[in-house]
């Protein structure tokens, strides 16, 4: 009995993964056993920075909520505290193109907020 190599199937897996090496430097790109862990600490890094892309936006958009918060007179935080007294449900990202995009409606949403806060501080606070 002749001895089984599967040589068609590792030549298609390896000349599949060194074309996902290519453009990395020296052996990386050339050499199966390199490229084979270079493609997946490349996935590996996809899959993280994918997840901490988010996050970053966010961050972002709560730049931007801060920068026109200080311009509207009020700090992020207490924004942020208004909108919930108000009842007001709007996420980071809808308040940031909002601010951005539409100052008047921006300074409506401050205004709303503000009110809330005096709301909130002239109502007696019950004990629990």
């Amino acid at each position: 009995m002749a001895r089984v190599t599967n040589a068609a199937a590792s030549r298609r897996r390896r000349k599949k993964v060194l074309k996902y090496a290519k453009g990395y430097f020296g052996n990386k790109s050339k050499l199966f056993r390199y490229a084979k862990e270079a493609v997946q600490h490349a996935w590996q890094y996809a899959y993280r920075d994918r997840k901490k892309k988010k996050g970053a936006i966010r961050g972002l958009w709560i730049v931007r909520l801060n920068a026109a918060c200080r311009n509207a007179g009020i700090t992020y935080s207490r924004f942020i505290e208004g909108l919930k007294a108000a009842q007001i449900e709007l996420d980071r990202k809808i308040l940031s193109d909002i601010a951005v995009r539409d100052e008047a409606a921006f300074n409506a949403l401050v205004k709303k907020a503000q009110d809330a806060l005096k709301t909130k501080a002239a109502a007696p606070k019950a004990k629990a």
